[in-house]
C-alpha cells in the first residue's frame, strides 16, 4: 500500500505540485515525439487545424502555467530569496536563448522566437508584484484569459508586438505562448496557490509511490524540457539508420 504518512508542508517544494508539473512535462513529451514522427515523415498529424492536437497542446501548455502560478506562492510567500530567483531567470534565459539559436537551425522560416521558455522569462519577472494580491489575482486572471480568447486587435499584428497576444492572426513559428491570454493562467495559478497554500504550516500527504517519477521529473522540469528533444531526434534518426522504412 502506498505510504500517505502526513506531512507538512514548510518550504517550497510541494510534492503534489511537482508530479503535476512532471505530469504536463510528460505530456509534453508524448506530443513532441509525435511532432517528430511528422517531421521524419513517418506521419502526417495536423498539429495546425486538428482540434485534437490543438487542444491536447493548449491543456499540457495551461497545465504548465497554472503550476508556475502555485509554484511562485510557494516559493515567494516567505519573501523573495533574490540570489535563487535571477539565477533561476537567468538560467531560463540562457536556454530560450538556446531555443531560439536550435530553431533557426532546424526551422529557419518558423524558427521560436516567443516560446514557452521566452513566455515564462517575462511572466516570473511581471508577476512578482500580483503576488501580493489575493482574491483580485481570480478576476484579473480570468480577464486577461477572456481577453485572449474573444479580442482580436490589429495594430498588434506588428512582429515587435507578437508576444502581446490578441493578434488577428497565428504568426508563423514552432512555439507561441502570447503574455494575453497566458499571463492569465498564472495567475490563477498564483490565487490557487495562495488559497490552497496560504497558511506557513498547512497538513499535506505524501504522494502515492506510482507518482514519484512524475514527482522527480517535476523537480528538474527545466533540463527535462532541453535534453528531450534532442534525446528523442537522436533515437529517432538513429533508428531510421538502422532499420529505413
Amino acid at each position: 500500500m502506498a505510504n500517505l504518512t502526513p506531512t507538512y508542508v514548510s518550504a517550497g517544494r510541494v510534492p503534489v505540485v511537482d508530479a503535476i508539473r512532471g505530469l504536463a512535462v510528460a505530456l509534453m513529451v508524448i506530443y513532441h515525439f509525435c511532432f517528430d514522427l511528422n517531421l521524419y515523415g513517418l506521419t502526417a498529424f495536423r498539429f495546425n487545424d486538428d482540434p485534437f492536437w490543438l487542444d491536447l497542446r493548449g491543456g499540457i501548455v495551461g497545465l504548465f502555467l497554472g503550476v508556475m502560478g502555485v509554484s511562485l506562492h510557494l516559493a515567494t510567500r516567505h519573501g523573495l530569496h533574490r540570489y535563487r530567483y535571477l539565477r533561476r531567470l537567468a538560467s531560463i534565459a540562457a536556454c530560450a536563448g538556446l531555443v531560439t539559436v536550435a530553431s533557426i537551425q532546424i526551422f529557419p522560416q518558423s524558427y521560436i522566437y516567443f516560446g514557452v521558455l521566452h513566455f515564462v522569462l517575462v511572466a516570473s519577472v511581471l508577476a512578482l508584484p500580483f503576488r501580493y494580491l489575493d482574491w483580485s489575482n481570480l478576476g484579473i486572471g480570468l480577464t486577461i484569459v477572456v481577453l485572449g480568447v474573444v479580442v482580436r486587435l490589429p495594430f498588434l499584428d506588428h512582429p515587435a508586438l507578437h508576444w502581446v497576444g490578441m493578434m488577428t492572426y497565428k504568426p508563423i513559428t514552432e512555439d507561441y505562448v502570447p503574455l494575453v491570454p497566458w499571463f492569465g493562467v498564472v495567475l490563477l495559478g498564483l490565487w490557487l496557490g495562495r488559497w490552497v497554500y496560504g497558511y506557513h504550516k498547512i497538513p499535506v500527504r505524501t504522494l502515492p509511490r506510482f507518482l514519484d517519477p512524475f514527482a522527480a521529473i517535476g523537480r528538474h522540469s527545466l533540463l527535462v524540457y532541453m535534453l528531450h528533444q534532442p534525446v528523442l531526434l537522436g533515437i529517432l534518426y538513429l533508428g531510421l539508420r538502422i532499420n529505413p522504412l
